[in-house]
């Protein structure tokens, strides 16, 4: 298994939910983590929680993430372990009312969803590149993208996030064969409903309603078993260019 343990990462959108919960775990596991997120307050006090370091990055601007990867390496040295967890989500249909989707919001989603998590990989990857390798295997980084079951069972009004969610599905294979010869791995996770802060707004019985929709354990996911996740995969050296959905069984309905 590999061990990462006393090298830096990054984790997008960590100032709650999934990263927040990832940037727990990976501390957890020895690393120096940096935080990137758009919430300064929240995302201080997580980065002080874990003992690490918070910049305030906005993922769609490329120029943002280069200066937060920056203050990241001149933190904790350079960047093995990068985990997008940023993200946003909309509600739109393609045509509402007699109104065309607002492309507006649809730019917004993939902008921050797509194009952010791709900003973040590629000028992560350029820096691992530059790293030496840490075992025999040649072994220099790895990124953990974050899908959604979305990208597979998009529901009416999810549009958007689908599609957003479904380009990142798309980048993990050819991630991972173009960074294979450099020593850096490729995998995305597609969850499923997962007890963030946007649900926790929600009633509990409505909670309870969207738990029970999931087959095995009947509950709404824990952040943390997401981040037991991601640690797995980084410390795992087989797994590469593959797409897990972490869901307990749930196929979403239409609506």
């Amino acid at each position: 298994m590999q061990d990462w343990a006393g090298h830096g990462a990054i984790v997008t959108g960590a100032a709650s939910g999934l990263g927040a919960a990832t940037a727990e775990r990976l501390a957890a596991s020895g690393l120096k983590v940096t935080i990137f997120d758009m919430n300064a307050a929240t995302g201080q006090a997580q980065a002080d929680k874990v003992g690490g370091t918070f910049a305030a990055v906005d993922v769609s601007n490329p120029q943002s993430v280069a200066d937060g990867i920056a203050k990241a390496e001149a933190t904790h040295g350079p960047t093995r372990v990068l985990v997008n967890c940023a993200g946003i989500a909309a509600a739109a249909k393609t045509v509402s009312r007699g109104e065309a989707h607002d492309a507006d919001m649809f730019d917004r989603v993939i902008r921050v969803n797509l194009i952010g998590s791709f900003n973040c990989a590629s000028q992560a990857a350029a820096r691992m590149v530059a790293a030496d390798p840490i075992d025999a295997d040649g072994a220099r980084g790895v990124i953990i993208n974050t899908a959604s079951v979305a990208a597979y069972d998009g529901q009416i009004g999810q549009l958007a996030y689908a599609a957003s969610k479904g380009g990142i599905v798309g980048m993990t294979l050819p991630m991972a064969r173009d960074l294979a010869d450099k020593g850096i791995r490729v995998c995305t996770i597609a969850p499923g409903l997962f007890l963030t802060p946007l649900l926790r707004e929600l009633p509990e019985d409505v909670q309870a309603s969207l738990g029970a929709q999931v087959p095995f354990p009947s509950r709404l996911g824990d952040p943390g078993e997401y981040g037991e996740l991601v640690d797995h995969i980084t410390r795992n050296p087989m797994l590469n260019g593959e797409v897990i959905r972490l869901d307990g069984a749930i196929r979403m309905a239409p609506r």
